[in-house]
């Protein structure tokens, strides 16, 4: 069986300069800098991709890590995970964690309930999941993925949408000009937010965009796209309104009448999403099925140790030998 190893330099994030502790200009550099030079993840994939057993795998330094509770730093009460960009105080980045790459059908997601939170397809009634082409889109029309330690609550009734969470990380649709790869971690500016209504349940869908695009220095909301993208949010809409009808399903609705709201709007769901993440990684909640074990989050009674987490690949592994092993014989 072959392992890959695919590595991505990001770099992490915090409000730096919104607190007391950051005050000094000195001080920021120097977190700056050691983030930088320390936050240097790789991908491992196990398994076969178009398979039931295919896993993405996130690891730091030789040690597995949780990509649903620690891709980001560890923040104060309160704090978001983002970075204020030095051209702008006002601007802040995300971390995204791509599951779908542009123009593929695949249906990859993280998976929130199992140990270490890799990405793998979706499955449904025993079958690997894939988007439909629903004419005139291929597959998704962007690359499309999640904030890390985000989490829509699904016991919390969102005050807009008056419906609850879908218990998953809140969704981003980054709409740069670059395709990405599955586990790539990149930083985005969000633009605004899609509030699609998904069999009952609230599902946040981000609008942003590479902060590495060739045209993110000229998109910086909602109506940048609006302006320069002519029928893109709606293609957006059309998107999620229809892309589970070829599976029998009716179409999607969505809140504010399927109207995006604003950046600030949007920054606002990113930290009510943040907050029920800690609040779950802090067993303040009831998280159900979802896997929070985690290696630094503070405070977490869910702690697991590098050894617990090796440990858990290495079953992978040896699970998909045997695998293999049966398909031969």
């Amino acid at each position: 069986m072959r392992l890959l190893l695919r590595s991505s330099l990001w770099y992490t994030s915090a409000f730096l300069g919104s607190h007391t502790a950051f005050k000094s200009e000195l001080v920021t550099q120097a977190i700056t800098s050691y983030l930088i030079k320390t936050m240097h993840y790789q991908t491992e994939e196990r398994g076969r991709p178009n398979s039931s057993d295919y896993r993405i795998y996130f690891s730091k330094s030789t040690k597995y890590v949780f990509i649903f509770n620690v891709i980001c730093v560890l923040l104060k009460e309160n704090d978001v995970p983002s970075k204020k960009l030095k051209k702008n105080d006002n601007e802040v980045l995300y971390n995204m964690i791509v599951e779908v790459p542009r123009w593929s059908n695949a249906k990859m997601e993280i998976a929130t309930k199992e140990p270490l939170n890799p990405i793998k397809q979706d499955m449904k009634k025993g079958k690997l999941r894939y988007v439909a082409n629903v004419f005139p889109h291929k597959g998704y029309i962007w690359n499309y993925g999640a904030l890390p330690q985000t989490w829509e609550d699904p016991n919390h009734t969102d005050k807009d949408t008056k419906c609850c969470g879908d218990n998953d990380p809140i969704d981003v649709c980054e709409i740069g000009t670059l395709v990405c790869s599955p586990g790539q971690v990149i930083q985005v500016k969000v633009l605004g937010v899609l509030a699609m209504i998904d069999e009952g349940e609230t599902d946040w869908k981000l609008i942003a965009i590479n902060a590495d695009d060739p045209e993110a220095p000229s998109l910086n909301s909602i109506e940048d796209v609006r302006k320069s993208r002519s029928g893109h949010l709606e293609a957006t809409v059309d998107w999620f309104k229809k892309y589970k009808v070829p599976d029998g399903k009716p179409e999607n609705q969505f809140a504010f009448n399927g109207q995006f709201k604003d950046k600030d709007f949007a920054m606002e769901v990113i930290k009510s999403t943040h907050e029920h993440w800690r609040a779950l990684v802090q067993k303040q909640t009831n998280g159900g099925e979802i896997d929070c074990k985690n290696v630094s989050v503070c405070e977490s009674p869910f702690k697991f140790t590098g050894e617990d987490a090796c440990n858990v690949v290495k079953s992978v592994r040896i699970s998909v030998q045997l695998c293999v092993c049966c398909n031969y014989n």
